[in-house]
């Protein structure tokens, strides 16, 4: 490899660093805050209480994933295009687009909630008496689709530290907001706290994307029909893999709750969210960069293939001894976090981090079908995952419990994994590189033989063995990294800025 390679290697794994450590750095602060709030939250409301927002916000979120038309990422790739060719009039019209797009899909979210809340409230809840709540949060909808139209531009016109204020502040904000509704009122503080934290959020984002100066331009109906078009048609296809994901979401809680009742649906929502909102923190962190990234390259395999790599290697290092942690840990996690009323979710969660190996790999992986704007193979390729995806949810359930919905998380994901890199390499020839075969190898190997360590419920044996495995896995990630973008060059020129 030339010099000049080696020097393009470099910036390029240090650009993927800086991102994922500036976003890393924001998730990061927002698990610190939401710690704090779920403490409270699991305090002040119980599984039971729990257990009744996850159910609202289940309900929401598959309305909006019906209405939203996936605008929110769709979008993102449309603006990043218009923003490299350094037209400012191209991106005023797709942002004028995008805006009239997300006023009319956030709207048609509204009505669709007010017009199926009493089906809502039956499906969820088994009974009649929610109905009202819906009602009061369709608002909610409406407010979401404007902010994420405001994100949609502040990412794709790469004002990425902006985005990462944003999205700190917002979860600041909302602690302050949560906590005392939530004290003052319990469980029927639940809906006036969704409601105000959405209006946060649309605040924020709109107090950073008004700095974005784009010139004035007048579009009719049918322009912005034409200009619309291309969003909604890779938006449809993303839309459909959301309603998949939260219908199938849905699905699953409404048959918590007939088969255990609404407080086994508060420790499956209290152990989901610690899976796949505190460990899966680097999936946000990764795909605010990584998919304008790799749409930027998508015409072109080799450089696609060599994203996807790079990306990889960083991710797998990054996200494995946080596994390891989520492990060995978990019972003191789970005590911090909620409460001691929440340690059923423990043998959900330990099974599940093991899947979330290759759930990132299969993300990783599947950012190319939508990178390369492969609609009818991206929907394809979502329906038939998700329907195995609930059948074997279903099924672990009935069978296991929430053991059974780890087990069945994880060997979801391992099919998945295997699914989009076979599809993945017959179309694009996408390959594995060396290097991310042997990180991914042996972080996974360290992986099962924690999950292996952790069965065994001594504390003398397994917190010492469990943290030699952490340490070793941190370890071998510091080294590979170090390796990639010289560390401790970097860790020597912050601290000799910061005297």
């Amino acid at each position: 490899m030339t010099e000049a390679n080696n020097k393009e290697q470099l910036t390029s794994y240090k650009g993927i660093f800086k991102a994922t450590s500036l976003f890393g750095g924001v998730q990061v602060y927002q698990i610190l805050v939401s710690v704090v709030k779920s403490k409270f939250i699991a305090v002040l409301l119980g599984p039971l209480g729990v257990g009744i927002q996850g159910l609202y916000q289940s309900a929401l979120l598959f309305v909006q994933s019906v209405t939203a038309m996936g605008l929110s990422s769709s979008a993102v790739r449309d603006v990043s295009e218009v923003n490299g060719s350094g037209d400012l009039s191209r991106v005023a019209i797709i942002v004028k687009t995008l805006r009239r797009l997300v006023w009319c899909t956030g709207l048609l979210g509204v009505m669709a909630v007010i017009l199926f809340s009493p089906m809502l409230s039956e499906t969820s809840f088994g009974d009649k008496k929610h109905i009202v709540p819906f009602i009061i949060l369709s608002i909610t909808l409406l407010i979401d689709q404007i902010c994420a139209g405001q994100k949609v531009l502040l990412q794709g016109m790469r004002r990425l530290g902006q985005l990462a204020k944003a999205s700190a502040i917002g979860s600041t904000l909302s602690l302050l907001v949560s906590v005392p509704l939530y004290y003052l009122y319990g469980i029927e503080g639940i809906v006036p706290t969704l409601i105000l934290n959405s209006l946060t959020l649309l605040f924020l984002s709109w107090l950073y994307a008004r700095h974005i100066s784009l010139p004035p331009v007048k579009l009719t109906i049918k322009e912005t029909i034409l200009h619309g078009k291309g969003m909604l048609k890779m938006g449809f296809a993303m839309s459909w893999s959301s309603i998949l994901v939260l219908g199938c979401a849905y699905a699953l809680r409404w048959f918590i709750r007939s088969e255990t009742g609404t407080e086994a649906v508060g420790l499956y929502t209290a152990g989901f969210t610690i899976i796949n909102t505190y460990v899966g923190m680097i999936f946000t962190a990764i795909g605010t960069d990584y998919y304008p990234r790799l749409a930027a390259v998508n015409n072109d395999n080799k450089l696609t293939t060599a994203t996807v790599n790079q990306q990889g290697e960083v991710a797998v290092l990054i996200m494995a001894p946080l596994l390891l942690i989520c492990i060995i840990f978990m019972p003191i996690i789970v005590r911090i976090l909620y409460s001691e009323q929440f340690l059923g979710a423990n043998s959900f969660i330990s099974i599940a981090a093991v899947g979330m190996i290759f759930k990132l790999g299969s993300w990783l992986i599947a950012f190319q079908f939508i990178a390369k704007g492969e609609s009818k193979l991206f929907v394809i390729n979502e329906t038939i995952t998700n329907i195995y995806f609930l059948l074997l949810n279903l099924i672990g359930y009935k069978l296991f419990g929430l053991s059974g919905l780890g087990i069945s998380f994880t060997l979801s994901y391992l099919i998945y994994f295997i699914q989009v890199y076979l599809i993945a390499q017959k179309r694009y020839n996408y390959c594995f590189s060396n290097e991310l075969k042997k990180i991914f190898f042996i972080q996974t190997v360290l992986l099962l033989i924690c999950f292996g360590v952790s069965r065994f419920h001594f504390a003398f044996f397994l917190y010492p063995v469990g943290s030699i495995l952490i340490i070793i896995s941190l370890a071998y990630s510091i080294k590979e990294l170090d390796n990639r973008m010289d560390l401790k060059s970097m860790v020597k020129r912050i601290l000799k800025n910061n005297k």
